[in-house]
């Protein structure tokens, strides 16, 4: 017991490295998202082509293979990165193309009417997009977004093949050096599922939000 006592302060700083990368990597998955999404509703296929090729790869290659080419492969080509920022970006350009599909779906749910209302009161397409569209695709795609959200949480623990400090990679340096294995790794699943379910709480009380305020 005092053995598992001495360890919480490992424990407590491989949650805050997998809570800080795993925050930082899905908002840069959203951003880069919906940017894709975008793309693929472009009319000039040298935008939309890419955009659709990018999102089928990202869907198709494993996450430690992404970090692998960021983080082993990334020096050949003079990109340095720290296991932090590789685990950052890796995570996020990994999680793009699902949260780019959750996010063409949602806009393709639009109805082309609201459009053509937004250009009748003089709207820019701009002003559009992040006042009518971009509004209601969010709150058509809260729940996929949040599943997708907590994929990419449970994804991070892969994150400690690039010697991040992440739960993971806690469980493994208490395992190898008090050669004990369940303890460790129960600890890190508890906290797995102590991640999963906040987010799957605060989901849940934000699409009642929207849902309050959208009847």
């Amino acid at each position: 017991m005092s053995g598992f006592v001495n360890d919480i302060p490992l424990y407590a700083a491989g949650l805050a490295t997998t809570i800080a990368v795993s925050l930082l990597g899905i908002f840069i998955s959203v951003i880069v998202g919906i940017f894709l999404a975008l793309a693929l509703r472009s009319r000039f296929r040298l935008i939309a082509i890419p955009a659709r090729g990018y999102i089928e790869f990202a869907r198709g290659a494993p996450l430690a293979l992404v970090l692998f080419l960021l983080y082993y492969g990334g020096p050949q080509f003079g990109l340095l990165l720290s296991p932090h920022v590789a685990g950052i970006v890796g995570l996020g350009l990994y999680g793009a193309g699902p949260f780019a599909e959750i996010f063409r779906a949602g806009f393709s749910a639009i109805q082309k009417g609201e459009r053509e209302a937004a250009e009748m009161l003089g709207l820019t397409p701009g002003q559009s997009f992040l006042n009518i569209e971009l509004p209601q695709a969010l709150r058509v795609t809260l729940p996929a977004c949040v599943g997708q959200t907590i994929n990419l949480v449970k994804e991070s623990a892969v994150l400690s093949v690039i010697t991040l400090g992440e739960l993971t990679k806690v469980a493994g340096t208490i395992s190898s050096i008090t050669f004990a294995v369940v303890t460790p790794y129960l600890t890190i699943a508890l906290l797995y599922w102590a991640l999963v379910e906040t987010i799957a709480r605060l989901g849940f009380y934000a699409e009642r939000r929207f849902t309050a305020k959208g009847s």
